[in-house]
């Protein structure tokens, strides 16, 4: 499964630059983050492109940083549109208006207390996880928060990019 005879990694590997770096930017919002992959390219398979990931993820600056998280969407407002922010939320979409209206006014009071949207690796979460977690969050100091919120989105782009190199030309 890691052999570049994956469809959507070959296809990843061999695609012009402005075309690789679009498709990153889909994963993640940082140009830094993106940039570092696309010069790492060609990856001789997934492990070894979710470890540039990971290494990325974690040289991003404070700057790199907002800018990947200005490209989520808060926990129960998907990005109209957007698919993989619906797949990811999907925790949230049935849940009663009671917890959507509790995580607005979370997400809200996270956002003034982090200056941040508040991230989580929200695929395969509920609705009440999500909470439970933004609650017990939203009291960490913002030196633990950031190196939590390093941690999810590192933990979305490995979804993320996952899913965009198994995808196949043919489908």
């Amino acid at each position: 499964m890691t052999s570049t005879s994956q469809p959507g990694l070959t296809r990843f590997n061999t695609s012009p630059d402005s075309v690789a770096l679009a498709a990153l930017r889909e994963v993640c919002a940082s140009r830094a983050w993106g940039t570092s992959l696309l010069a790492r390219r060609p990856y001789a398979g997934l492990n070894a492109l979710l470890a540039a990931s990971d290494t990325a993820t974690g040289g991003l600056d404070g700057a790199d940083l907002a800018e990947a998280l200005a490209g989520h969407p808060p926990i129960g407002r998907p990005k109209p549109g957007d698919p993989a922010s619906a797949r990811e939320q999907r925790g949230m979409a049935g849940a009663p208006e009671e917890l959507k209206a509790e995580m607005l006014e979370l997400n809200l009071a996270y956002q003034e207390r982090f200056g941040h949207v508040f991230l989580i690796c929200a695929t395969g979460a509920t609705g009440e996880q999500m909470r439970d977690a933004l609650k017990t969050r939203i009291g960490h100091t913002p030196e633990r928060e950031r190196a939590i919120v390093r941690t999810e989105l590192g933990k979305i782009n490995r979804i993320r990019l996952t899913r965009l190199v198994a995808e196949d030309d043919d489908s």
